[in-house]
């Protein structure tokens, strides 16, 4: 898992669990509010209705109290209905929440004067607040004694209702906060993925630095939180060059130092030849083995310290034709027959002609060393995904899969009993074929008969 995506899951985890922490906090602590303003309302509603009652006892009969107290609060015939209308009653004449609200009032005496709750009246009148059912719900009552007049007087609200309320506005606190939830968490992960840019500006240079031009990493960009492992790993790159450095010029020494005694090596067993005939054939095949073991790591040290040409436009098939060409003299002293199955229009890709020409004639010469007699070397080349592909398959024993990748390696022969090379065909192939922006790669078959496929991609010219 990358680090972006660990951060990003454990921030937006974070988050999202104290938002639902905050968010639970802030339910419970607004419906408790709620109820508290709640019961402040129905207190504050009962002391109205004592502002009443102590104004009509004054002035009038506990008849005309009550028919008054009956007329101003008793709810409308609406507000008692469970029917699904508006909130506002039809033709206008009160609110359905009304039916949250119920009124009592008794004479000092006992005696009820209005009852719009219908509650069990039996219970002691007791000031404060109580709980009690009637119409089959729970109404939370407020019940208080006028000291004036003596009369008791108690409001009442449905729970059911207050419930209901508190919920709707205790979810109106937290829904804003609920639905952003998905966009903090988006801001999260694009904070910390722009949060991140600076190191993948760090990463680019290091994955296409190429091994003949390493360079030290630009670290004016660089965070500062970073900035120690980029002065370590800039160590380390200056370390790796000058590592390189030293063993491209000691190939390159060794290979020329080497060059001048061996020629001179193979003069002399010339003219001993001429005096002795076959005498010292093995000698010799044993120089030449050495040249072009020298010449190949001449040609190995020019590639690793990227001395070529510029790169022209080039007909591979010609270059793959010419290849065949020069490698026909070695297939015919195995009686070996090169094939050659051209599926392209004229294929032009960019290169240095004469690498590519060395890179077919090192495969063509891989496939006749270790095919047997008689046999055939197919050469085909088809058009493949934005470029041309060179196959190449032989008759030998091949390569088993495990050991392909080890086989592409630098003085690799894993048979040391066939071919008479050095282990460099193959790299040298590969890197030649890398410069180019090809790739090589080691292939079975595809007929499933024995031997070595060895495919080789170039990209289209420009």
């Amino acid at each position: 898992m990358s680090l972006t995506r660990t951060l990003i899951l454990l921030v937006a985890s974070f988050v999202m669990l104290i938002a639902c922490a905050a968010a639970t906090w802030s339910y419970v602590e607004s419906n408790h509010e709620l109820e508290e303003l709640f019961d402040a309302e129905l207190a504050q509603s009962t002391r109205i209705v004592q502002g009443l009652v102590q104004h009509l006892a004054s002035t009038r009969t506990s008849e005309e109290l009550a028919a008054v107290l009956r007329q101003t609060l008793q709810l409308p015939h609406g507000a008692l209905d469970e029917g699904d209308y508006d909130e506002i009653l039809p033709d206008g004449t009160g609110h359905k929440y009304e039916k949250k609200l119920a009124f009592e009032v008794w004479s000092a005496n006992g005696t009820p004067i209005l009852d719009t709750l219908t509650a069990n009246d039996d219970q002691a009148l007791n000031p404060g607040y109580a709980w009690s059912e009637a119409t089959g719900f729970q109404w939370r009552t407020f019940t208080l004694k006028d000291p004036q007049t003596g009369y008791w007087i108690r409001t009442a609200q449905r729970e059911d209702i207050r419930q209901e309320l508190s919920q709707e506005l205790a979810l109106g606190n937290i829904l804003p906060l609920l639905a952003a939830m998905p966009l903090l968490v988006i801001a999260v992960a694009f904070a910390i993925q722009m949060g991140f840019r600076p190191l993948r500006k760090l990463e680019k240079p290091i994955r296409h630095m190429d091994p003949v031009n390493i360079h030290a990493l630009d670290t004016r960009h660089a965070p500062r939180e970073v900035s120690g492992l980029v002065g370590a790993v800039n160590g380390l790159l200056t370390r790796l060059d000058d590592a390189l450095e030293r063993e491209r010029r000691f190939s390159a020494d060794a290979a020329h130092e080497l060059r001048t005694p061996l020629t001179a090596l193979r003069l002399n067993l010339e003219k001993i030849d001429e005096r002795h005939p076959g005498e010292f054939a093995d000698l010799t095949a044993s120089v030449d083995r050495m040249v072009h073991l020298v010449e190949q790591m001449l040609l190995l040290s020019r590639l690793e310290s990227g001395a070529s040409a510029c790169p022209e436009d080039h007909s591979l098939s010609d270059i793959v034709a010419q290849s065949i060409a020069d490698v026909a003299p070695l297939a015919l002293q195995k009686r070996i027959e090169p094939s050659l199955e051209d599926r392209t229009r004229p294929a032009i890709i960019r290169c240095q002609a004469p690498l590519v020409n060395t890179l077919m004639r090192s495969l063509l010469a891989n496939a006749i060393q270790y095919s047997p007699a008689g046999t055939a070397v197919d050469t085909r080349l088809e058009t493949s995904a934005n470029g041309y592909r060179v196959l190449i398959c032989d008759q030998g024993p091949g390569i088993p899969e495990p050991a392909r990748e080890k086989a592409l390696g630098r003085f690799t022969r894993l048979d040391q009993r066939q071919g008479a090379g050095a282990g460099l065909g193959l790299a040298i192939a590969r890197r030649i074929a890398e410069m180019h922006g090809g790739k090589l790669t080691l292939l079975d078959r595809p007929d499933g008969q024995s031997g070595l496929c060895v495919s080789v991609w170039f990209p289209h010219g420009h």
